[in-house]
């Protein structure tokens, strides 16, 4: 009775980890979500062409997914898990309202990137944080709960400046008003800190594992980077919105904080589907989302807000079902690193990926959407061959 009291503790630790964790995550991707909603807009207004958006939000996902294999590493190796996710926490916060102070476009894209830079080395080391909670709450359960109270966030980030933008507030102005989350993001983060000094307590018993990654880490890694390539950043949606005039300027932050909305609540779903179904739910969901492109590129008002739902619902697969995949994949004592790498490889097929998309407007806008969804496409048969060659794999 009393080994059973102690677990029902343990698990209700584990939960209010992942919620606090959750909470600040809701206020972290309302600070940048926020932001993000308006950056293409912001470029194009201060002189950029479609070229450098794209470049732009390549060169920051390239930055927010490369150093994760770095600041995983050091946080396996030496620990300081919080020192490491804080001091992410507060560069990727602190980029953001200091785009109010940017008066050209080079300033905004090096403040842009700055913002994806903290993420970088803030996102490894806190999904392994919430890994160790996944014994007691489920991987799909664990990543499911922090996504949907991300989106909530990033719902309420782009709204936010949707009605700041109706105030006639500046686009340097809704940067400053979101100070305010960016705050209260790190105040969370603290007290999370008081509360949970070692995550890695949470999690019953801790495997020891070979010192190589499997081969079905890397043909799922294969699989990401495809999703990655094909998957066009916001800000070039909402530079083609902007240019085409397929959707009203003061309705694109509100398009984008529907698809915010979608992903947490599919978020939700897919995380406890894929406790249950595994690998098949990760298919479904990719295969949905693979069809946003020609929705948004080619059409406007509410075809372009079904590809937008669309759209959310692969941000939602990415951030709760690809993360579930990983948990199961590698030992705990290097999850931290295999989340950095896995990003890595993520960020510079995004990079790559997004920089094409820019060139391609310019140029086809079929083009762009063939590449899209071929790329979306071609990675369910490498999710399939990883989950094979995973059951095939000793445990």
């Amino acid at each position: 009775m009393s080994t059973e009291h102690r677990l029902t503790l343990s698990s209700s630790n584990a939960y209010r980890f992942v919620v606090i964790i959750g909470v600040a995550n809701l206020f972290a991707d309302m600070t940048y979500e926020g932001a993000r909603s308006i950056t293409g807009p912001f470029l194009q207004m201060l002189g950029a062409s479609a070229a450098v958006v794209g470049f732009t939000a390549g060169v920051g996902e390239l930055f927010g997914y490369a150093l994760r294999s770095v600041a995983g590493f050091l946080g396996d190796r030496t620990g300081r898990y919080w020192l490491i996710a804080i001091t992410g926490y507060a560069i990727n916060m602190l980029a953001v309202p200091a785009l109010a102070l940017s008066g050209n476009w080079p300033a905004a894209a090096g403040l842009i990137i700055g913002e994806r830079t903290g993420r970088a080395i803030r996102k490894p080391i806190t999904e392994a944080m919430l890994s160790f909670a996944t014994t007691q709450v489920g991987p799909g359960r664990t990543y499911g709960i922090v996504e949907f109270l991300d989106q909530l966030g990033a719902t309420a980030g782009p709204l936010i400046i949707a009605f700041a933008l109706s105030l006639q507030y500046s686009y340097q102005a809704c940067f400053a008003v979101l100070l305010v989350p960016a705050v209260l993001t790190v105040a969370t983060l603290l007290l999370a800190r008081m509360q949970y000094p070692d995550p890695r307590s949470l999690e019953p018993a801790r495997s020891i594992g070979v010192e190589r990654f499997s081969t079905s880490y890397w043909l799922y890694m294969g699989a990401g980077g495809c999703v990655a390539a094909g998957f066009a950043d916001f800000a070039l949606i909402a530079y083609h919105f902007e240019k085409a005039r397929s959707v009203a300027p003061d309705v694109i932050p509100i398009f984008y904080a529907v698809a915010m909305a979608i992903g947490g609540v599919s978020a939700l779903a897919f995380g406890r589907l894929f406790d249950r179904l595994g690998t098949a739910i990760v298919i479904v969901a990719f295969l949905l989302s693979s069809f946003f492109a020609p929705l948004v590129f080619l059409t406007g008002g509410w075809a372009a807000l079904v590809g937008m739902i669309l759209w959310g619902i692969g941000m939602g697969a990415q951030e709760s079902v690809l993360k579930s995949l990983i948990v199961g994949l590698v030992p705990s004592e290097r999850r931290s690193t295999a989340f950095g790498v896995f990003d890595t490889g993520f960020g510079i097929a995004w990079f790559l990926g997004s920089w094409l998309m820019g060139v391609l407007y310019d140029v086809s806008l079929t083009a762009l959407i063939v590449f899209s969804v071929l790329c979306q496409l071609a990675s369910l048969p490498l999710f399939l061959l990883s989950d094979r060659r995973r059951q095939r794999e000793p445990a």
